[in-house]
């Protein structure tokens, strides 16, 4: 099935940390920054929602590939700026994005990211 996705779709979406997004909350405790863990779901939710759009009822997409270097710390407070860009479209259902991550400093992230679309009845019916 063609869903329309092609290489070159770009996306990108802006997040504010808050402590609920820290290291501290997550467990490592004392480190009042933004948690890798938090980072990658929001890399996730960009990436998704580059797609998403174009994917018809009863579809969707899951994470594959994570392969991220985490360059800075982001404390409390500040605005991240995560923007993906669809590179690579496999069998038009496997995606690998580069994503690029900003806070209000500079880059604080670099990788890839490779999520792949999902009939979600049958993604389900397999588990």
């Amino acid at each position: 099935m063609d869903f329309g996705i092609k290489e070159g779709m770009k996306n990108t979406m802006e997040f504010t940390v808050t402590p609920a997004d820290t290291a501290d909350a997550a467990g490592n405790k004392g480190i009042h920054v933004l948690a890798s863990p938090v980072m990658i779901c929001w890399i996730e939710q960009t990436c998704l929602q580059t797609v998403l759009p174009l994917l018809p009822e009863g579809y969707d997409t899951v994470g594959t590939l994570f392969n991220f270097l985490h360059l800075a710390a982001t404390p409390v407070g500040q605005k991240v700026r995560v923007e993906a860009e669809l590179t690579e479209v496999v069998k038009g259902k496997v995606l690998t994005f580069e994503v690029k991550v900003y806070d209000e400093k500079g880059k604080i992230c670099k990788g890839t990211h490779g999520r792949a679309v999902v009939n979600r009845e049958q993604f389900f019916g397999n588990l």
